[in-house]
């Protein structure tokens, strides 16, 4: 079947792991800076992330359009440096997958073609399509690559999408995760509680995509009854463009998470990871750019790149993307108000290394 997941890697999804949301690194002509983009996937892999998303929102939507064409060649970049890492371990190559379903059929293939283990499906761009178009899509898409569901906020260009809609797709075999990424809690409800209600429901891995909810998310049991038996679901890890920054903390945190909730010697007691959510909730409010409806999202992880060394500059390909008025502030502003969850310490250390491809991982 053509959606078969290898086991380890399938064993790892579902174990729960930090996955950053690959950007795009620029030069001042606002052309493919490879010597940066495969720094950063060098950045990923060395900081511990069990994997990386690779064209999807983060990556820009823009690198599919003909006068860029860049699809292939970022996927084939990130692709190359996990191979030439030859980790021990086992690590996730996604794909963002978009567009009508010819375009996400190509793209699907594509992904295939270059290694890579799932498709992250958006819905993005295809608001005058019913619900009922959308299941037919991915139906035909998971006969190519496993897929990685996912619900984005709209306010990137998502959509909203019912209770029933993620019952049906929690259905289809071969959707072995999704990446929960409304902003919003009761939409994110509806599609923990329509994976409880499948038979499928230990198939599928479910990933925070909530920047704004990261750790409480992780900390949350999910249990409903069914059927007059008690079903219960965690989110086991996340998926995220905040992820795409300041990783290396971002790895430490889940590992403390899983040992806070086995039960196991950790640093952080239940109100010290509150207090961290509250944090973080902050830190990605300057991120993300909330005061302008996130207007300067992927400009502000670029920035936090930027001032690590990792990125050149901040540029995007649209021209017009760049930081919101004020976004520069609030960024210093987290920056000094929470040193403890950066990991500048971190990248100074690597960054020549993996600027010059020589690093040991």
């Amino acid at each position: 079947m053509g959606s078969m997941l290898d086991p380890a890697i399938n064993k790892t999804l579902q174990e729960g792991v930090v996955i950053p949301a690959h950007p795009l690194a620029l030069n001042t002509k606002r052309k493919l800076d490879e010597v940066r983009q495969r720094s950063l996937t060098r950045y990923y892999i060395t900081s511990g992330a069990g994997g990386v998303a690779v064209g999807v929102h983060t990556t820009q939507f823009e690198i599919r359009e003909k006068k860029y064409n860049l699809y292939r060649e970022v996927l084939e970049l990130a692709s190359e440096e996990v191979q030439k890492a030859e980790l021990t371990r086992p690590f996730i190559k996604i794909a963002g997958i978009c567009g009508s379903t010819s375009q996400a059929i190509k793209e699907a293939y594509l992904a295939k073609e270059l290694g890579y283990d799932l498709g992250l499906v958006s819905m993005g761009g295809l608001d005058d399509w019913s619900e009922e178009e959308l299941l037919i899509r991915l139906e035909e898409i998971v006969k190519i690559i496993p897929i990685f569901g996912f619900y984005l906020q709209p306010s990137v260009g998502g959509r909203k999408l019912s209770y029933d809609f993620w019952r049906k797709t929690a259905d289809i075999p071969g959707v072995v995760a999704i990446k929960i990424a409304p902003f919003n809690r009761y939409q994110t409800l509806d599609v923990v509680r329509a994976v409880c209600e499948s038979e499928r429901r230990d198939d599928i891995a479910l990933y925070t995509g909530n920047d704004d909810n990261i750790i409480v998310d992780l900390l949350t049991t999910y249990r409903f009854v069914i059927n007059e038996k008690i079903i219960e679901k965690k989110m086991v890890g996340g998926l995220l463009g905040q992820w795409a920054v300041w990783t290396k903390k971002a790895v430490e945190l889940l590992e403390e998470l899983k040992k806070f909730q086995e039960n196991k010697e950790t640093s952080l007691t239940f109100q010290e990871l509150l207090k961290r959510n509250i944090e973080m909730t902050d830190v990605n409010a300057a991120f993300f750019d909330v005061n302008n409806q996130f207007a300067g999202c992927i400009s502000g992880i670029h920035e936090v790149l930027r001032r690590q060394g990792l990125l050149e500059g901040r540029w995007c390909l649209n021209p017009i993307e760049t930081l919101s008025k004020g976004q520069i502030e609030e960024i210093d502003r987290v920056y000094k108000q929470y040193p403890h969850l950066n990991d500048d310490g971190f990248v100074k250390q690597n960054l020549s290394a993996w600027m010059k491809g020589n690093e040991a991982f």
